[in-house]
């Protein structure tokens, strides 16, 4: 099978627990390459500890991973991965710059010493200059707004050079201006080859930005593009019995 036939991302009968509790119980999913896939559910659907599997970060109990082909935690280790995380998970007061947080990207490359080179320091610098935060490069992570530190976070990713990004709720508390861009910004990268999988519980902008749509619930209810997933008994099924009424067309959304 050629580098293009070998899904970006294969998950086949995928379980997960964290003591008592199933957060995935049999998941399957296949990801096409040089596409935008989106994960939508509810919170508590199983999300996070899904790209957190894709990673190979949490022990799977069943079920199987392959990243393009190869085993999580060697594609991650290639830097074929590149997470951005919730807000949640990320220390805003620690005295680190935005470049600071790009730069991490290129850890990987630099070797023990962590000493950039010219081509680590073009790649951070196009990766600020392209999600548009070169203006606040020196600036204290936590001192930016919402959608600037998601970018940052973004920007990291581009700077990495991952095939694979992995985005958890990439819009939560993000202002319009930075959800065009990234949305913008993401479908630019699957036209440039790259694969993006895009955690949300938000349909707002998904018909915009992905090719095809992944619906979990622990299992997943439905994948294909969204016109087809995206549909009321569907996702009835995917958020625990009620359609979200961002998903309903006027008419059907009574006050």
């Amino acid at each position: 099978m050629s580098e293009l036939e070998t899904p970006a991302v294969r998950a086949v009968g995928v379980r997960v627990s964290y003591g008592e509790t199933r957060a995935l119980d049999g998941v399957d999913l296949e990801v096409a390459p040089g596409r935008v896939h989106g994960l939508i559910g509810m919170n508590g659907s199983g999300k996070s500890t899904l790209f957190k599997a894709l990673m190979g970060l949490v022990r799977t109990e069943a079920g199987s991973i392959e990243i393009f082909g190869e085993d999580p935690v060697r594609s991650r280790k290639e830097l074929r991965i590149a997470y951005t995380p919730q807000t949640e998970d990320v220390d805003w007061d620690f005295p680190i710059s935005v470049t600071d947080v790009v730069a991490m990207g290129r850890y990987g490359q630099m070797g023990w010493r962590r000493r950039s080179t010219g081509r680590d320091r073009e790649a951070v610098s196009a990766a600020l200059d392209r999600c548009e935060l070169a203006d606040l490069a020196d600036r204290q992570i936590g001192a930016l707004s919402g959608g600037q530190r998601k970018r940052a976070f973004v920007a990291r990713g581009l700077a990495q050079g991952a095939d694979l990004l992995l985005l958890d709720e990439p819009f939560a508390g993000v202002d319009k201006r930075s959800e065009a861009m990234i949305t913008g910004l993401l479908r630019e990268l699957s036209e440039e080859g790259k694969t993006v999988l895009v955690s949300t519980h938000d349909l707002v902008a998904v018909p915009a930005l992905c090719d095809e749509v992944a619906l979990i619930n622990r299992q997943v209810i439905a994948h294909g593009p969204p016109e087809e997933t995206l549909t009321p008994d569907l996702l009835a099924q995917a958020f625990g019995g009620f359609v979200p009424r961002e998903a309903l067309r006027p008419e059907e959304a009574v006050a």
